[in-house]
């Protein structure tokens, strides 16, 4: 399991992390104070707050350094 910050702040951005991340056979979960929201569901997004950067968990990373690389547009520190 592999932790990362996320800032998605615009329609745009949401459609596009959600296209790229669908693309792996993996469970996200998008953590935002108590929620906790599958990452590849659009409408589960718009409900958190996009103001500020949430956490994104990834589970079972067989494909890593794969899906880093396509999260790095997204990532915050």
């Amino acid at each position: 399991m592999t932790t990362v910050k996320v800032l998605l702040n615009s329609i745009d951005k949401v459609k596009s992390f959600v296209s790229d991340i669908s693309k792996f056979d993996t469970d996200f979960d998008l953590v935002s104070g108590r929620y906790v929201i599958d990452a590849k569901s659009i409408m589960g997004i718009f409900s958190l707050d996009l103001s500020k950067p949430i956490e994104l968990t990834i589970h079972g990373c067989e494909n890593k350094d794969a899906i880093l690389e396509v999260l790095k547009p997204y990532m915050v520190e």
